[in-house]
């Protein structure tokens, strides 16, 4: 509990999280003689290297931190900007060519120059921190995702450019590694005294808040695979996300923004500055605008444009973003920014520098969304399958020329099943598909049809003995699934996707096998983060109890209703939550009329029963008031699942 913050004048943090236990190095496969073939098989279809991204990624360089590891209060480290320095030199078999071509221009870190009045600190953290030079002040956008870098980045800032106050924030979208290390950066109270502006798009708070509450538990383990979440980077291990290094380890903030920005081709003159927006959102993320920096001529085109095409639906699970629309708002950056534009920066990666660069490389992002939209599209009306149109759909080799069109993050067969699933879900009509048995049950069937165990092991050892990985991993999933217990299985299956792994160009498909081999070896689940008290706070009461509904067991509740009535204190806000024993209703702004129980504190402490099950006389002990039937209360408490801590994924 106390790893949460959880106390009576300390707010609430919710445990959310998984990790996996750290895979030992000497543990991981030997590169097999097929894995070297298609790393080089990889290579030789590779473009022409070139020098524009070498030269671009290290361009205006001015300093870095002398001691590379970032740490917390604690003392503890939360980042290491020489995570990757091992990138060097020809690419080793582990890791395909053009993943670790890509790591060479990512991994530099520090504080870069783009114009004069504009800088970048790249390499702190998954994104980019951007610096404009206002009349009084930084204008800082996008403050990475921790405290604590955001913190180490400015004082690089200030170091090396000279001392000067935070005069304006500004959150380019609604995930979390643009705003969380606003702590870092500035005092809340200059901003509600309003000494600093926060600018963020419309709906930002909505979307900060809450993308994460409902299906939290689920999304953040899946995450824990999409990014390797405690596998050391190494040629045979985490190779980077794609978009960035990693994601740091520290406190994460939020700052809610003073100002909103509506519509595209809406100005403000900040400090000084005068600034226009695009509106972007529904593309990469749900809240988001682009920012064109008028005195600067620089076009900030935030995360709808980077170094490698992105995730339409991020493995780590999310509502599937629009592809086509995404297509658009590329064009029209394409249109009315970059013929005005000396450069084109984002919140990831190195800057594209030239406006007739800068104009090709919007053009070749607007490409990449647009072909890969319209042509899974054509091929969904003549009726073929998801899984049909991502094998049949790939990058067109002209395309391909243009190094950021690559799948670092998102990838093409990912994409495209995601569009199809945008526009017609996950069914593809054929009725076997409909009902089929669930995993485990399937699973033992199939073992069974094709002979039992030993002749699934001895099926996968012919197919990974050819270099068919893919099937070798479908048929030792399933064993595996049969026969949880079955160690050669799950040795092998952990060698089999460790081999994908090693041919994956993308950043995160590789982390995904390699942590699924990595649990399959014996990493266990533990419990590993929480959730910020800032976002917290920020969330909706009507969010939560939805969300906390989504936890009731009827059937350990049983039969009965109960109606509770909740004033949160510190809110001036009142709520009630309604069982009848099927489900769990929560509405705000009301009380009922005859409540068994009325509940009175701080949100936090509701926050404590309900999502923490802290029991009801504890609570009452740090302060709650309970009055009417306080063991129906507790009744309804012990209805709640515990907040997840973690779920197998590659096993039963």
């Amino acid at each position: 509990m106390n790893k949460s913050g959880l106390g009576a004048a300390a707010g609430l943090a919710i445990l959310a999280a998984t990790g996996v236990n750290a895979q030992p190095a000497n543990t991981a496969s030997p590169v097999s003689e097929a894995t070297i073939a298609a790393q080089q098989s990889a290579a030789a279809a590779l473009p022409a290297d070139g020098t524009r991204d070498a030269a671009f990624s290290t361009r205006g360089f001015i300093a870095s931190l002398p001691d590379p590891v970032i740490r917390n209060a604690a003392g503890d480290p939360v980042w290491n900007l020489d995570a990757y320095g091992f990138v060097d030199g020809p690419a080793p078999d582990s890791v395909h060519p053009s993943l670790w071509r890509h790591m060479r221009h990512l991994k530099h870190h520090g504080l870069y120059r783009v114009t004069d009045n504009l800088w970048q600190v790249r390499g702190f953290d998954l994104a980019n921190m951007t610096i404009i030079r206002g009349e009084t002040g930084w204008i800082v956008i996008d403050p990475l995702t921790s405290v604590e870098t955001a913190r180490a980045a400015m004082g690089l800032i200030n170091a090396t450019l000279g001392t000067r106050p935070v005069s304006a924030v500004i959150y380019s979208h609604s995930h979390a590694d643009h705003f969380g290390g606003v702590r870092g950066v500035i005092d809340p109270a200059d901003a509600a005294e309003g000494r600093v502006a926060v600018i963020a798009p419309e709906s930002f708070m909505e979307e900060a808040t809450s993308e994460n509450i409902m299906a939290g538990g689920a999304m953040l383990r899946r995450a824990a695979y999409q990014f390797a979440t405690g596998m050391e980077p190494g040629p045979k291990g985490q190779m980077g996300s794609g978009i960035g290094m990693a994601v740091s380890g520290g406190t994460l903030s939020l700052i809610a923004p003073t100002a909103t920005i509506g519509a595209t081709g809406e100005t403000r003159v900040v400090d000084g500055v005068a600034l226009e927006f695009q509106i972007v959102s529904g593309s990469e993320a749900p809240a988001e605008f682009n920012v064109f920096i008028a005195p600067e001529k620089t076009f900030l085109a935030a995360e709808i444009a980077t170094c490698t095409m992105h995730n339409i639906l991020t493995p780590r699970g999310a509502k599937v973003r629009d592809a086509r629309a995404w297509a658009h708002y590329l064009d029209e950056a394409a249109t009315r920014y970059a013929p005005k534009s000396d450069n084109v920066i984002s919140s990831h990666c190195w800057p594209i520098f030239g406006r007739a660069e800068g104009t090709k490389w919007l053009e070749a992002q607007r490409d990449n969304y647009r072909y890969l939209h319209d042509q899974t599209v054509r091929r969904m009306n003549r009726g073929e399958t998801m899984a049909e149109i991502a094998e049949a759909v790939t990058l067109p080799s002209d395309l391909g020329q243009e190094w950021s069109t690559h799948g670092y993050y998102g990838t093409y067969s990912h994409n495209a099943k995601a569009i199809y699933q945008f526009y017609l879900g996950w069914y593809d009509a054929v009725p076997a598909n409909l009902h089929p048995h669930p995993p485990t049950e399937r699973a033992a069937k199939l073992v069974d049809a094709l002979g039992g165990g030993e002749r699934v092991l001895a099926l996968a050892r012919t197919a990974m003995a050819g270099g068919d990985y893919r099937w070798s991993s479908d048929l030792l999933q399933n064993l595996v699934f049969a026969e949880p217990d079955n160690t050669a299985a799950r040795m092998l299956l952990a060698e089999s996707y460790e081999q994908q792994g090693y041919q994956s160009e993308s950043a995160i498909w590789r982390n995904q096998f390699l942590a699924a081999a990595r649990d399959l070896r014996g990493g266990t689940v533990r419990s590993a983060a929480t959730q910020s008290t800032d976002l917290i706070a920020g969330v909706a009461t009507q969010e939560l109890l939805d969300s906390a509904a989504t936890r009731f067991a009827p059937e350990r509740f049983g039969i009965g209703r109960l109606m509770i009535g909740l004033e949160l204190t510190d809110r001036a806000e009142q709520a009630m939550l309604e069982t009848n024993g099927r489900v769990l209703i929560g509405r705000v702004g009301m009380l009922p009329e005859t409540p068994q129980v009325t509940v009175r504190g701080p949100r936090a402490l509701l926050l404590a029963l309900l999502f923490l099950k802290q029991p009801v006389a504890a609570m009452q002990a740090a302060g709650l008031e309970v009055e009417g039937d306080a063991a129906a209360l507790q009744r309804l408490i012990d209805a709640l699942d515990p907040m997840p801590q973690g779920y197998t994924i590659v096993e039963p």
